[in-house]
């Protein structure tokens, strides 16, 4: 989470609207979807596929959707994950209180129930709480945050101690961190440095450099800083902020990433500074900068503003994955930022190798040794990859306008009151992803014929793949979800449309 600097907004290229509408009809499009079946397995050029395709249905569909998950893990930002004892512990900022989401697999967490783990009743740090971080030493945990009184200037560090041996608590209030030299200054994005024994407190905030600048501080144990903190000259590409300071430990050398540019931006990125593992961390001169930005946005798969990142170990622990916030959309915005995760490999001479951001529907392995969590997704256009399949009642606009803000760059899209698309599957839970936009309307959505729930499919700007719907939980078997264009919208949208996407079903 960035301070928010009161400058005008990057003049980003505005997102194409919708086409205007061409009604078509259900046979039509059962047709299409046919064909599709028949001649499109192949993912276009611009599919999410361009680099983990999503694997077309098949006999060993369902097999192969038991190995594999799809981006987003989490609707919020900030992450920050670890596995532990057979579950993966996810954190995201959630403003007034802190969550976790814990699971078994990486393929469940999007909809696992939150814990609550924290709020506060003391007035001057229960407000805009962001970027919680966990930590396991000795047999507790120590959960570190952010928060303020409502006051963004007045953001300070905390942290809080577990009652056993539990990742998700209970927790107790332990200690504001504040190093001498910043008794009282702003200070955000808690990261522990644990070094020959030692600890050590990397946050953002107040130094020469920048307002939020990378500083270092000892620590005499996980909830005491026992010196000053000295300030890092980090590079970024963009002036304003150097934040969310996380640590890799391989090959002789201390990693150390973090996030430059404000995070509203589409250019927010991760960059990196190094040092060897005997070296001092608070002797500035012992880091060294890696030039350019090693993880960054790639609009050809729609990504942009990845960052805030933190790192975690396969289940088996063969394999390093990133996990990050980043968004759908190119404009200056603070919203749309979802939780997503990737493996990451290491190069010949010992740094580590990002590669490029996955769009958000890229089929991915999961994690080597993950249970598996059995989902599979169904396109709008009658595509799955397990048991299933949509179809469509009334007038629908179909085609691939959306590009890369769309699950195999289609979508389909109606304003005609009492059209329906009707997904049918077979599991537990589903969840429909979809294009939020300033013309979309109300859905009415329905489970199995039971009551109707009003869903707004209205966003202040276009995003793609927006986590629009989520059943509830379901006895295993089949079932149906319709999706209903009730014609209305809000008093901020301009049109009543509801767009059609991806549906992400579950059967655990």
């Amino acid at each position: 989470m960035a301070f928010r600097p009161r400058s005008t907004p990057g003049k980003d290229p505005p997102v194409p609207s919708r086409p205007l509408p061409r009604p078509r009809g259900h046979v039509a499009l059962l047709v299409a979807a046919l064909l599709g079946l028949v001649l499109g397995l192949l993912p276009t050029a611009a599919a999410p596929a361009a680099a983990a395709s999503p694997k077309a249905p098949g006999p060993g569909a369902a097999a192969a959707a038991a190995g594999t998950f799809r981006n987003p893990l989490n609707t919020g930002p900030d992450p920050f994950m670890t596995h532990w004892n057979g579950n993966y512990y996810l954190t995201t900022t959630q403003g007034n209180s802190i969550r976790m989401w814990r699971s078994p697999s990486l393929g469940t967490l999007l909809t696992a129930d939150p814990i609550t783990v924290w709020t506060d009743s003391d007035p001057s740090r229960n407000r805009n709480i962001w970027a919680p971080e966990f930590y396991r030493f000795g047999d507790r945990w120590y959960l570190y945050y952010t928060a303020d009184d409502g006051v963004d200037e007045h953001h300070r560090l905390y942290v809080l101690e577990s009652e056993r041996d539990d990742p998700a608590g209970p927790y107790h209030f332990k200690a504001k961190l504040a190093p001498p030299n910043h008794a009282d200054d702003f200070a955000i994005d808690a990261g522990i440095l644990q070094l020959g024994g030692r600890l050590y407190l990397a946050y953002s905030g107040i130094n020469q450099y920048q307002h939020n600048g990378l500083n270092i501080a000892p620590m005499s144990d996980p909830y005491t800083v026992s010196g000053n903190a000295v300030a890092i000259d980090a590079a970024g590409g963009c002036p304003e902020v150097r934040e969310g300071p996380e640590f890799l430990y391989r090959n002789g050398r201390v990693w150390m990433t973090y996030s430059a540019c404000d995070t509203g931006k589409p250019d927010y990125q991760v960059w990196m500074m190094s040092m060897p593992l005997n070296a001092d961390p608070l002797v500035p001169g012992n880091w060294r900068q890696h030039q350019g930005a090693v993880f960054s946005r790639a609009d050809d798969r729609g990504v942009f503003g990845p960052g805030h990142h933190a790192f975690f170990r396969s289940p088996d622990g063969s394999e390093d994955w990133i996990v990050y916030h980043a968004k759908t959309t190119s404009r200056n915005t603070y919203g749309n930022r979802t939780t997503r995760a990737q493996k990451f490999t290491w190069r010949a001479d010992g740094s580590p190798d990002f590669g490029r951001p996955l769009a958000m529907g890229a089929t991915q392995d999961l994690p080597s040794g993950d249970p598996g969590s059995g989902n599979y997704w169904i396109n709008d256009d009658g595509r799955s990859s397990g048991p299933g399949g949509v179809t469509y009642s009334g007038a629908w606009n179909s085609g691939t306008g959306c590009a890369t803000q769309c699950f195999w760059s289609d979508d389909h899209w109606s304003d005609r009151a009492g059209a329906t698309a009707t997904f049918s599957f077979t599991g537990t839970r589903i969840v429909l992803l979809s294009v939020q936009d300033t013309g979309n309307g109300y859905a009415a959505v329905s489970v199995d014929g039971g009551p109707e729930q009003r869903v707004d499919f209205h966003g202040p700007i276009r995003v793609g793949e927006a986590v629009q719907y989520t059943s509830p939980r379901l006895a295993y078997g089949s079932h149906t979800l319709r999706v209903r264009v009730t014609g209305q919208h809000n008093s901020q949208s301009g049109a009543s449309f509801v767009s059609v996407d991806r549906a992400e079903v579950y059967v655990n």
